[in-house]
């Protein structure tokens, strides 16, 4: 990409969408394209293609999309499945008909079999069953993935697709009902010590595992790879580090300065046992995250107290 090119970012009001916002204007790219919910709805297909044709962008950033945590995930598997396939159909396609150069899309590494070799390739795409809690929305993702290589075998198009692990940072969700764990027990264990409870109550049993990537080394990689990477198979975003969720616990406990004690509701589901990406792949392009999870951690809460209220 040129530091003019013309380049849409989809969902830039969101976690990653803002994070590839900022990396961009941090690196000279000044001819950026947003529109808001409000502006734009992007599960309407007709509004979404005179969108591309108005504006006709160059580059896509694909990071638009409805996400949540388990609770929201199982809760409401409909809206997942319906609102993701919706935006991801409707840019894809206007992408192709208004010739974009290129786009990435962003997935997920929940489209991974749930009993998944680890650390997880990207070959092991499709070999087995998915995970209950948030099959409707892994089911979106690897639509949106067979899109992009769909296009590209059919049409010619650099469509390509990239695997984040978990993600946090500044701008996450901290919305008990539907946000992600780290988050969630960022908010929970601020809560409970601002009213000084004695314990913080987890779901399952904390010795599932988990990936965490800062979301700012996401939409570097993101950026890295727009200009780097054109093939049509699937790339991991990770650190390719992971930790038990109730060693998470301790450490947000620690980083926000919780004194009580933490219980599990061993009544609630874990979720996938474990979900390490290998990032062998990403490496060998020539990226490496930067924010090790204790520094991004103590950033994001930092985030989070100055911006809690508003």
């Amino acid at each position: 990409m040129e530091k003019t090119s013309k380049i849409y970012i989809a969902g830039h009001t969101g976690l990653v969408g803002s994070a590839i916002t900022r990396v961009l204007k941090k690196e000279g790219y000044n001819n950026l394209i947003i529109k808001d919910l409000k502006e734009l709805d992007l599960t309407d297909q007709k509004a979404t293609l005179e969108f591309f044709e108005k504006e006709k962008p160059e580059y896509v950033f694909l990071a638009a999309a409805k996400v949540g945590g388990i609770q929201a995930n199982n809760t409401y598997p409909a809206e997942f499945i319906y609102q993701n396939l919706a935006i991801e159909i409707n840019i894809i396609n206007a992408a192709y008909l208004t010739r974009v150069k290129k786009l990435l899309f962003l997935g997920s590494s929940c489209i991974y079999p749930r009993e998944c070799p680890q650390p997880i390739k990207e070959e092991y795409f499709m070999t087995g069953p998915l995970e209950e809690t948030n099959k409707a929305y892994a089911v979106a993702k690897i639509a949106g993935i067979i899109m992009c290589q769909s296009y590209n075998r059919q049409y010619g198009t650099k469509f390509i697709s990239v695997m984040p692990t978990n993600l946090y940072g500044p701008g996450d969700n901290f919305d008990l009902n539907s946000s992600h764990v780290l988050p969630a027990f960022l908010r929970k264990f601020h809560d409970a010590k601002v009213n000084s409870q004695k314990e913080v109550i987890i779901w399952g049993t904390g010795e599932p595992y988990r990936e965490f990537l800062h979301v700012d080394d996401l939409a570097d990689a993101c950026l890295f790879l727009m200009n780097n990477y054109d093939g049509s198979e699937i790339v991991n975003i990770g650190t390719g580090v992971d930790l038990k969720i109730k060693e998470l616990a301790e450490i947000i406990k620690d980083t926000v300065g919780f004194a009580g004690i933490i219980v599990n509701d061993t009544s609630k589901p874990d979720g996938t046992p474990k979900k390490q990406l290998d990032v062998t792949k990403l490496h060998s392009l020539g990226w490496k995250h930067k924010i090790e999870l204790k520094d991004g951690i103590k950033k994001t809460y930092e985030w989070f107290l100055k911006n809690y209220h508003a």
